[in-house]
């Protein structure tokens, strides 16, 4: 029992936060309607939508994160215990219990995130809206691809292709 809990409060946790990001940009997309927009908004909106659906969608979310926290998640089945329990997003995330490199990345890369949000934050609409479009399509994607991909893995009783990266 205590192992479909951490595995539920990994996945829901994780698509939680995914979907209070989503939920926040929305808003932020929404007021960028207000402004005028020109020709190198929409040409920024488009090109910016096509890159994160590819890098942040497909290839971040899609071919990397979502399958690896799907074995997480069903990794938590088994072993529940501690830590791992308690903070199962987290260890869904990677933030912790990982290789080494892994760990480092997932600490990278969250930073590089905030940064990157505390420069478009400095924005003025539309630009802001004209990014947060892109950032909205990966999130999506991701919510999407870890979805699938943990419906793959649970339903796989004989084993998950992919690796758990668990020490």
């Amino acid at each position: 029992m205590l192992g479909v809990v951490a595995a539920a409060w990994g996945a829901l946790g994780l698509a939680g936060l995914l979907v209070f990001a989503v939920v926040r940009l929305l808003g932020v997309v929404a007021a960028g309607w207000d402004a005028a927009w020109h020709w190198q908004h929409w040409f920024v909106l488009v090109a910016n939508g096509v890159f994160m659906a590819w890098s942040e969608g497909h290839r971040g979310f899609g071919q990397r994160f979502s399958p690896r926290s799907a074995a997480r998640v069903k990794w938590l089945l088994a072993n529940p215990a501690g830590l791992r329990g308690w903070l199962a997003p987290l260890f869904v995330m990677a933030f912790f219990a990982a290789p080494r490199r892994r760990v480092v990345g997932t600490w990278v890369l969250t930073a590089a995130i905030v940064v990157a949000i505390v420069v478009v934050h400095a924005l003025p609409q539309p630009w802001r809206a004209a990014l947060d479009v892109g950032v909205v399509i990966g999130l999506c994607w991701g919510l999407a691809t870890f979805g699938l991909s943990l419906w793959r893995a649970l339903r796989d009783a004989d084993g998950y292709a992919v690796s758990p990266e668990v020490p």
